[in-house]
């Protein structure tokens, strides 16, 4: 994907929503199709807003982390638990790289946001901690150039593929 449709697909809404604190899933498959899953723990877009990185705990993603390195598909899902609004996006030159000192220093603000997201579900704040903590030493973090975008919101549009240079409906 050339860089300028990249930067058509994370307009300044779209990274707004990337970078809100939201929950986030990261999936890759092996070239056998077996596929893996983790949990994302933050989530940062480049100024050119045309590579988004999100950040994982490197011992729950081993299996993830394993075939973005052979064959660099991704599939990453950005959900807003409040209003349902999700997003897919899909690329194939992930990349796994070493979490900055900023990446980890940001994993606080992360759980404090995530788990005051969560609190009106009766969701504790202890849950949240324990399901999306992270070590600084365990943190990788995975890059990648996003090929497509989709709309997952639950409803009649789920699955659609959103358009380039639009922002999110």
């Amino acid at each position: 994907m050339s860089q300028n449709n990249a930067a058509q697909i994370l307009d300044p809404q779209m990274v707004e929503l990337l970078t809100s604190h939201i929950s986030i899933h990261v999936a890759s498959s092996t070239d056998q199709n077996q596929v893996s899953l983790v949990r994302g723990v933050g989530c940062r877009v480049n100024a050119r807003h045309d590579r988004i990185t999100i950040l994982v705990p490197r011992s729950q993603a081993e299996p993830v982390l394993r075939s973005i390195a052979k064959n660099g598909r991704i599939a990453a899902v950005f959900n807003q638990p409040e209003t349902y609004r999700t997003v897919q996006f899909k690329g194939v030159d992930a990349q796994v790289e070493n979490a900055t000192a900023e990446d980890i220093a940001a994993l606080p603000a992360y759980l404090r946001s995530f788990s005051e997201r969560l609190l009106k579900y009766g969701v504790k704040e202890i849950y949240v901690h324990t399901l999306c903590g992270c070590e600084a030493d365990d943190m990788a973090a995975i890059s990648f150039s996003p090929l497509a975008a989709y709309l997952q919101t639950p409803g009649a549009e789920a699955g659609c593929k959103l358009p380039l240079g639009r922002p999110l409906p």
